[in-house]
């Protein structure tokens, strides 16, 4: 029963930390910006809590399970993409805004905004699904651990998208932020204990090398060239444009505190996404024939490699992982429907009590269309992969070009977010991948639908911006650029 009193007592522990909390939410920029408060303990622990999700601990896990070694590669793309976000996010700070879209109406207008809102809230939504599935995930192999009868899994998210909406409404950033520092530093001291144990319990690194296969082995000894683009590019377009870390440097103190911030959390986020898959290469020694999704499930509770009271760290280590990302993506969806739909089109002048009883609805009504999401596919690594396709091309061309390319115009920006966007859904829905990897001679391989989305969005964004007006730049524009 260790575990379940573990998961209750964390549980209960964010219900009472988001209760607190709520009674120092007052307004929408409380709600959405903690008030522009946090300094960089918080902000680096949230940013890596933000960051690492079901894509790291049920998809990349997964994946490394598969491939072995050659799984290193997937941190590269984000690494990369907080590089460029480190420049870039005190430059979208000093354009004092609430969301990314406010930026992308400056330059491009009120179609952009609508675009960048719906782009928005489809690719998160379906981050928010993936961490919803997981939840069930995780409540199944707990019921089973205790030998409970298995929950019914649309039952189960149904309960996990309650007390996630629940907690995310009550105080929004105000709680997310104080509980993902404490998940920030979970993850990292439970998973730097963990990793040398599921190593041991695998006979020591000599052993699990030689149970790989060949090409598993060398960290190029699995992917195709354009195999490794569609790993890599997905979280680099995602991460430089992501209006959830972007929403968090929002909140920070200062300019300073921003900077700061954004130079600890690579190292973290390399840190952790390499322990992660660490983990599960040595669990595919140590636990062969498991389901390489839920393998980290499966080292807490269910192998008996871990000691109990490390399988219960293990667990709340998953725990955190699935609800600090689902109550960040989801509180970053409210916030920009609230901003960008609501109060720019319906309610101009609505008063703060309005935005936060606004934005704390919203947060309740958006789990449902997540809800049907999560049944969509149950493949973690893919559609997580995918949400960061949706997300990358159809936002982060435009908003580079809005803060950087002065000659970039309406008519650019907004045909370049609809042909990357429908290119990347046409690419999924047909298949392409494994034709287009033929193609180039590359024959059981698979091309990802960011190569040939982001090309396009590129392309469109040039040519149509060179052959259509640009609209005039404001003051503080034309010093930016």
């Amino acid at each position: 029963m260790l575990y379940v009193v573990v998961a209750v007592v964390y549980l209960l522990s964010l219900l009472a930390v988001g209760l607190r909390k709520s009674r120092s939410v007052h307004g929408q920029a409380t709600f959405t910006l903690a008030g522009r408060s946090l300094g960089v303990p918080v902000l680096v622990g949230t940013l890596l809590a933000t960051w690492t999700g079901t894509g790291s601990i049920f998809g990349n896990a997964g994946e490394a399970y598969r491939v072995g070694f050659p799984s290193l590669l997937i941190p590269l793309g984000s690494v990369a993409g907080l590089l460029v976000l480190s420049v870039l996010a005190v430059r979208v700070r000093a354009r004092g805004r609430f969301t990314l879209q406010d930026v992308l109406e400056e330059r491009f207008g009120v179609a952009a905004r609508v675009l960048g809102t719906l782009t928005l809230v489809l690719a998160y939504l379906v981050i928010v699904a993936n961490q919803l599935r997981a939840g069930e995930a995780v409540i199944g192999e707990l019921a089973v651990s205790q030998g409970w009868a298995a929950p019914d899994p649309f039952v189960a998210m149904v309960g996990v998208a309650l007390f996630i909406a629940t907690y995310t409404a009550m105080a929004g950033m105000m709680s997310v932020a104080v509980t993902d520092t404490f998940n920030g530093v979970l993850m990292i001291v439970g998973l730097s204990i963990i990793l040398p144990l599921v190593w041991m319990a695998a006979g020591g690194t000599t052993a699990v090398i030689e149970a790989l296969p060949e090409a598993a082995r060398s960290v190029t000894g699995h992917y195709s060239s354009l195999e490794v683009a569609s790993l890599i590019l997905p979280p680099f377009l995602l991460i430089i444009g992501d209006a959830n870390l972007h929403q968090r440097f929002l909140s920070a103190k200062s300019d300073k505190v921003a900077r700061s911030a954004a130079l600890w959390f690579i190292p973290a986020v390399l840190i952790v996404e390499s322990i992660i898959l660490l983990v599960a290469i040595g669990a595919s020694t140590a636990l062969p024939g498991s389901d390489p999704d839920r393998v980290m499930v499966a080292l807490s509770l269910t192998s008996g490699l871990l000691p109990p009271l490390l399988g219960a760290l293990m667990l709340a280590c998953v725990l955190a992982i699935i609800i600090s990302t689902a109550d960040s993506y989801l509180l970053a969806c409210s916030s920009s429907f609230v901003r960008d739909v609501y109060q720019r089109f319906a309610r101009r002048d609505a008063t703060e009590a309005e935005l936060l009883r606004a934005a704390r609805l919203i947060v309740i009504l958006l789990t449902l269309p997540a809800l049907a999401l999560a049944s969509a596919d149950d493949n973690f690594f893919r559609l997580a992969l995918f949400a960061y396709t949706i997300y990358g091309v159809g936002i982060t061309p435009a908003l580079l070009a809005a803060l950087f390319w002065p000659r970039a115009t309406p008519a650019g920006a907004v045909s370049s977010m609809l042909t990357g966007v429908g290119v990347a859904i046409v690419w999924k829905a047909r298949d392409f991948g494994p034709r287009a990897a033929e193609w180039f001679g590359e024959p059981g391989g698979s091309v990802g639908a960011v190569v040939p989305s982001v090309i396009v969005a590129l392309v469109v964004l040039v040519s149509v911006s060179l052959v259509t007006t640009p609209r005039p730049l404001a003051v503080d524009e034309r010093r930016d650029n």
